[in-house]
């Protein structure tokens, strides 16, 4: 988890060890939880947290929800995010959040002596949780690094009956899907699908002339109607709006149809922009 100096420990152990004095651990430490100390000037990653958290329960706890899935590699996880420990705490510091919940066997690994839930348990927390939306979107960053079977979840909650949230877990799961390449993405395809348009595909692949594979962000390929959601990039990285020109002009010369949607657009003049190109296309 990094060199030793930069990363969270325990105040107390690295003093009756001797490696650090009070002096020390006072002018050039600061406490970000109880007895768990970072070097005063540390910016503080999600990972920087889970592992502070996980030191403050005395390296007892389980990492789960957001944390864990960012364990797995999802993306798209805010660094101020609240750390879920499986543990029996009631008082918890501020950016943590302890649950008293069952874990069944099979339903943790590890990294390192860091004990996490796996994907699929991970996936079953996040989906019962929060609105439905949040759920979608954070199990489609969880399909899309980790692969997860839905029918493994399934099989799991079939495991714990009597846990809140099922119904929306079920819910949430039938709308995964891990082409979705950021939370924009996944607000896009569920305000399609929620105003009664077909589910939409994602990443649709368009063969370009010199054998190079454009994506479409979502659409219908029948007929060739595609929706993206354009981020920030063309602010942010002028070198990659300049290279995703191309591609769209050729995808509009082999007939699709392209729906360009901005953080600014309102879900419902999406729908309205959709529904218009959706209806002449289909009365063709």
């Amino acid at each position: 988890m990094g060199e030793a100096g930069t990363k969270p420990f325990i105040g107390s152990e690295r003093l009756r060890a001797g490696a650090v004095s009070w002096h020390e651990l006072a002018r050039y430490h600061r406490a970000i939880m109880p007895d768990v100390y970072v070097a005063r000037r540390a910016e503080l990653t999600l990972r920087d947290r889970t592992l502070a958290a996980w030191l403050w329960s005395r390296r007892r706890a389980v990492v789960a929800g957001a944390a864990a899935s960012a364990l797995h590699g999802a993306k798209w996880i805010d660094d101020d995010t609240p750390i879920e420990l499986v543990w029996r705490n009631a008082r918890a510091p501020q950016g943590v959040i302890a649950r008293a919940d069952l874990l069944l066997d099979g339903e943790t690994q590890w990294w390192g002596a860091l004990e996490f839930t796996t994907p699929e348990r991970t996936a079953f927390d996040l989906g019962r949780r929060g609105s439905l939306w949040h759920g979608v979107a954070r199990l489609d960053a969880l399909a899309r690094a980790t692969s997860f079977k839905i029918d493994d979840v399934l099989r799991l909650a079939k495991q714990h009956p009597h846990t809140k949230g099922l119904r929306q877990l079920e819910a949430a799961l039938d709308l995964v899907d891990a082409g979705a390449d950021s939370p924009k993405e996944t607000w896009l395809r569920l305000l399609l699908i929620w105003a009664g348009f077909p589910r939409p595909q994602t990443q649709i692949p368009v063969l370009r002339p010199n054998g190079e594979r454009y994506y479409l962000d979502m659409g219908w390929e029948d007929i060739k109607l595609a929706v993206e959601y354009d981020g920030e990039h063309h602010l942010t990285d002028r070198l990659q709006y300049v290279w995703d020109a191309a591609p769209l002009e050729y995808i509009r010369h082999v007939g699709w149809t392209h729906i360009k949607v901005l953080k600014e657009h309102r879900g419902d003049d999406v729908i309205y922009r959709v529904r218009q190109a959706w209806d002449r296309l289909t009365a063709q």
